[in-house]
């Protein structure tokens, strides 16, 4: 199981906008192999994807009015709003990758717990 250490606020966090290279040694310091930083980042990266979903259905559940025709679509301006500040935030690999690095990510690993710090 895959947790942050604390609770993030996604559009003040500090991860690129765009992807960069990272230093491979430094991503695995903390795990110990690729694989793991990789399996890792994935999980947390799922996991931020889901939130921001969520996050973002319930505040466009507020726009949504049921009507008789499906082709009939209404465009509000501070929908449009909405989505495009999600458009704008960092990828949630990006994101997550960055919570790795800035060691904010508790990993338990079957049997045993492992802080990443």
């Amino acid at each position: 199981m895959i947790t942050p250490t604390f609770n993030l606020d996604y559009k003040k966090s500090k991860a690129p906008k765009t992807t960069i290279t990272r230093d491979m040694n430094e991503l695995t310091s903390r795990v110990g192999n690729v694989y793991e930083a990789v399996a890792i980042i994935s999980k947390r990266a799922n996991q931020i994807s889901s939130s921001l979903k969520k996050e973002l259905d319930a505040k466009l559940q507020d726009f949504s009015v049921d009507r008789g025709d499906i082709e009939e679509t209404f465009e509000n301006k501070e929908q449009i709003e909405i989505s495009r500040s999600y458009e704008v935030l960092p990828k949630p690999t990006l994101i997550a990758t960055q919570e790795l690095i800035d060691n904010q990510i508790v990993c338990n690993n079957g049997s045993r717990d492992e802080m990443l710090r």
